[in-house]
């Protein structure tokens, strides 16, 4: 048994080698290819006001200046007189620009509207100016801050950060205010706190992700208004309020609260409009107010992804003096979220920060004459040409004299094949529009002819800036290639590593190898179901580069899953019908058989211990039945949610109960919480345990699901308890632990008697030991087993949204019924299509509980259940648990798989020990999931790398890429508690056999 310890001990190694190997290479990528965004160090100062050339040093000349003589420099130099003194930035998160201005040229809905009388009013009077500004995925709030004060785009792994807030060290708006000495107040949000320390002369911080919370959230923010406004000590003042994103996450754009918030906020507005500061004070100074947002929202109400719900956020600037001429309140005016920054900056007096690639809205400044106008285009056009001089050195370090000698440049407009030519050629026909302009300007004759020179120079400015832009944003920022690489490359060794074990396993499995002969008669339909597996495992890996596959992978899964089922129900009827004829073990003709003398033995000690199993074979219509209830609970969970991304807005059954009545949600959680209930400790009760085992594990499944109706009971249509989920979170943690550590020292040793009586018998004593041991370790991973699957599903049901509850029970039914439908006959059934079977309807579950590859599905109002503090490690986790909550179920259901299964007619000899054990009870559950992974993991990393440059790079394939690298670390923690609770099952039993016979030696 020495080879086999060693086998075992060298498969582990490998294993363990190869997940090593992955997790440094997925490391390696994800740091290469999601970098931090590089930015220009420094910050913007009175160099912004002069014209960059190729021999810019861009040196800071604002060092040893006092705030105010700073100030009067950048005026100076501007030459663009500033018409307001204080600045009010209200940001209402999640608010989509829609609600106020329709969609499509559409008036917004009655719903949406009626809320918010006054803010309509001004639009409709055209005292304000509003926009859909365009935001960039991730969709997130602190990426988007920092967009709408920076003018750039961070990287995509803002959306990590986004729980991890630090400070930000950008050239931004509000550095700007602080080098001139303008004070500022911030209220709301506390992310701003944490963007920017010590920033603030007054603030008042709230947690945004307490998103239970829709009432103190903004009552925080709002109690300080009416002192704050008639305070002098300030010039901007931030209002961040949360309450309508939490409203949202709750229960949706329709939820009952949604109405109350937005009048909340029309009522904010109007309050902060009416106060006399806003107007101006005496000396004629007045102060602005800008109201944004930092995303939409999904119709249920999330957001992180990129479609236009999400990235359909607002700007509004409320009382510029110059009404629009062409503004009407349903106008689909779009712009992008970081224009916001060069059109503050520019209407305060500041230099606009250097990474911005922000274009000024030319509405906002109509109160400016028309040279002023142009000289903010120029000024803008230069912080965009310092900018790309960065990523293109020694663009313009040609005379622009030179190459407008003449009108040409006016007329050209052709395709530069060569971006440095382009952007020079832009930039001087603006350039010599601007000049043409400034040369006629003084003359009265010529004022009809100049208005064509100003609109000829504003075009072209707008050319040259949305060009540039246009190739910032788009322009891949540059990335460690050989990070990349070698990342690739230790994934690809990972992968190809697992790859050769598990088929080394199949190719040395000693029970398939010794009683191959006796298979044959079901071998012609024994191989379909590993042919589809293998090619259900292709087909899906070869859909991920696809970017409509991705979008709509659940298709894929169910697919996967039905047409598995389907194909062993065919299985199953074929083998009856052959089982009728002829039993394969029953040895009337030992001719045809032929077996070796080896072989009788085990075939021998297989029909000997069929007293060992569990669970008494099924019939074949126990069979069929087991494989029709995951089908048909497949069907069912198919219809729930319609998913996706592309059908998202299609009626499913979870649309149709969130607009019925809250009376049948809460009986259908009620009902799927007593059928969970009583499964479980139905399943409990299956097993020959001591009564007393079985009392305490059934009293605590049933003391669970007490705490969780408890929970739908107190819980309200508009918030979710909180007093009792702390309960459920340790009693579920005690229960589970407790019945990890303690069952394999409590439950019996000896199936028989007394093994002291089996040893003096001299007969046959080890072989008894082994049988009695290996029962012991089955009957205490099934008791483990239930427990941790059925301690899972009561977790989802208190955690889960409501209307999920029916298909946490499906997905519970269809792994149990699974599993019973392995157990049945293992000899026609390989190991290996248990897994995979387990784990094609894990990944489905897992976009039936509404779950899809944009961020926007990730239930944040979940993962605040039961929680008081505001630290965001526990519902970082929860958010974890809720979102792969399907395949760690599959997972965490293995062990009551493994411990059905015949361990000792596995067995190549009479006394296995230790190792061999272990090595037929988890190689296949913890191999086969780490190889199907890992390809997955592999392929979407080469096809993440192959699409850098394509159009849905960010949106599609990246939030892809991360869901994948959310699921590999399920895959490792699944796997984890499986093979700990196996090794540690193992263990003591055979600790406790060895413990035994030496005490009674």
């Amino acid at each position: 048994m020495v080879n086999s310890s060693l086998s075992c001990r060298r498969l582990a190694a490998l294993t363990s080698t190869a997940v090593l190997l992955q997790i440094i290479g997925l490391s390696l990528f994800v740091i290469g290819f999601f970098p931090v965004k590089p930015s220009v160090p420094g910050v913007s100062g009175p160099e912004s006001y002069r014209m960059p050339t190729c021999e810019d040093l861009m040196e800071a000349e604002n060092e040893n200046l006092l705030p105010d003589q700073l100030a009067k420099i950048y005026t100076d130099l501007s030459q663009i007189p500033s018409e307001f003194d204080r600045l009010i930035f209200m940001v209402i998160d999640g608010l989509p620009a829609e609600f106020l201005l329709g969609r499509d040229g559409w008036p917004p809905e009655k719903f949406f509207a009626d809320p918010m009388p006054y803010t309509q009013s001004l639009l409709s009077e055209r005292r304000a100016i509003a926009y859909h500004a365009k935001a960039a995925p991730p969709t997130v709030t602190m990426p988007r801050l920092k967009a709408m004060v920076s003018g750039s785009i961070g990287g995509y792994l803002d959306v990590a950060f986004n729980f991890h807030t630090q400070a930000f060290l950008e050239d931004n708006l509000l550095d700007q205010f602080q080098l001139i000495g303008r004070n500022m107040v911030m209220f709301g949000d506390d992310t701003w706190i944490k963007l920017f320390p010590g920033l603030f002369k007054r603030y008042d911080g709230v947690n945004s992700f307490y998103v239970k919370d829709t009432i103190e959230v903004d009552f925080n923010v709002s109690r300080h208004l009416e002192v704050e406004l008639v305070a002098t000590d300030w010039k901007l003042m931030i209002l961040h309020y949360l309450g309508l994103d939490h409203a949202g996450h709750i229960g949706g754009r329709h939820s009952s609260l949604m109405a109350s918030k937005l009048k909340e906020m029309d009522d904010t507005i109007r309050l902060i409009h009416t106060q006399n500061p806003l107007k101006g004070d005496e000396y004629g100074r007045r102060t602005l107010l800008v109201v944004v947002s930092d995303h939409g929202m999904t119709e249920r109400g999330n957001h992180g992804g990129s479609s236009y719900e999400e990235t359909d956020s607002l700007a509004l600037f409320v009382d510029l003096r110059a009404e629009s001429p062409t503004y009407a309140p349903s106008m689909d005016t779009e712009v992008f979220q970081v224009d916001i920054t060069p059109t503050l900056a520019l209407l305060f007096g500041v230099p606009i920060p250097k990474n911005s690639f922000g274009i000024l809205l030319m509405q906002a400044c109509n109160s400016l004459t028309d040279e002023h106008k142009l000289r903010a285009l120029e000024l803008n056009s230069w912080q965009l040409l310092r900018l790309l001089q960065v990523h293109l050195p020694r663009l313009l370090c040609q005379s622009l004299r030179d190459s407008t000698g003449d009108d040409q440049v006016l007329q050209s407009n052709e395709n530069f094949g060569n971006i440095k030519l382009k952007l020079h050629n832009l930039y001087s026909k603006a350039w010599a529009a601007h000049s043409v302009w400034k040369l006629f300007s003084g003359d009265s004759n010529l004022t009809s002819n100049n208005s064509a020179n100003l609109n000829a120079a504003t075009e072209s400015y707008y050319d040259f800036l949305r060009y540039g832009s246009e190739w910032l944003k788009h322009r891949s920022t540059d990335k460690p290639i050989w990070w990349i690489l070698t990342g690739v490359v230790i994934l690809f060794l990972s992968s190809v590593l697992l790859l050769c074990l598990l088929f080394l396993r199949i190719k040395d499995h000693d029970f398939e190898r010794k009683f191959s002969s006796s298979l044959r008669n079901c071998s012609h339909i024994g191989q379909l179901d590993m042919a589809f597996v293998s090619f259900g495992t292709l087909l899906h890996i070869f859909s991920l580069g696809s970017s409509s596959m991705v979008e709509e992978e659940q298709y894929t899964w169910h697919f996967l899953t039905s047409t598995l089922c389907l194909i062993l129900f065919f299985m199953t009827i074929q083998s009856f019908l052959k089982e009728n004829k002829t039993f394969p073990f029953e040895m009337k003709s030992e001719k045809k058989l032929d077996f070796d003398q080896s072989q009788k033995t085990h075939i021998s000690a297989f029909t000997s211990i069929k007293h060992m199993t569990l669970l008494k074979p099924l019939s074949a219509c126990g069979q069929i039945s087991s494989i029709l209830i995951v089908l048909i609970c497949g069907r069912v969970l198919r219809g729930w949610h319609q998913g996706g991304v592309n059908w998202a807005h299609l009626p499913d059954i979870s649309k149709w109960l969130d607009h019925g009545s809250s009376s049948i949600m809460k009986t259908l959680e009620i009902t799927s919480l007593l059928i969970v209930i009583i499964l479980s400790v139905f399943s409990l009760n299956l097993i020959m345990l001591r009564a007393r085992c079985v009392l305490i594990a059934s009293l605590g499944v049933v003391v669970l699901g007490f705490l969780v109706l408890l929970h739908i009971m107190e819980k309200q249509t508009a918030n979710r308890s909180t007093s009792i989920a702390p309960i459920f979170y340790f009693s579920s943690g005690v229960i589970m632990f407790g019945t990890f550590i303690f069952s394999p020292w409590i439950l019996p040793l000896c199936h028989h008697e007394n093994i002291l009586m089996k040893k003096s018998s001299n007969s046959h004593s080890s072989a008894v030991k082994s049988e009695d041991v290996l029962f012991g370790i089955q009957k205490s991973l099934y008791l483990t087993g239930v427990m941790y699957a059925s301690s899972w599903c009561l977790l989802q049901l208190l955690l889960q949204q409501p209307v999920n509850a029916v298909p946490i029970l499906l997905i519970f039914v269809q792994i149990m019924a699974c599993i019973i439908y392995f157990s049945a006959n293992g000899l026609y059934h390989r190991q290996f299509i248990e897994v995979a079977a387990m784990h094609f309807l894990g990944m489905a579950g897992h976009f039936s509980l509404g779950n899809s590859n944009t961020l926007a599905t990730i239930d944040v109002a979940g993962a605040f259940i039961g929680i008081s503090s505001r630290s965001m490690v526990f519902p970082c986790i929860l958010m974890f648990i809720i979102t792969f909550s399907s395949p760690i179920l599959s997972y965490l259901s293995m062990v009551v798989s493994i411990s059905l299964k015949d361990i000792v007619s596995l067995s190549p000899s009479d006394e296995p020990d230790l190792g061999h054990v272990l090595e037929v009870m988890i190689v296949f559950p913890c191999l086969l999931p780490l190889v199907l992974n890992s390809a997955v993991l592999t392929t979407s990393t080469i096809i993440l790398l192959l699409m850098r440059n394509h159009l849905f790079v960010w949106s599609v394939f990246s939030p892809k890429y991360l869901y994948v690298c959310a699921e590999t670390v399920s895959v490792y923690v699944g796997l984890f508690v499986v093979s700990a609770t196996v090794l540690y099952t193992c263990a003591v039993f055979f600790f406790r056999a060895k413990m035994l016979l030496r005490s009674a030696d």
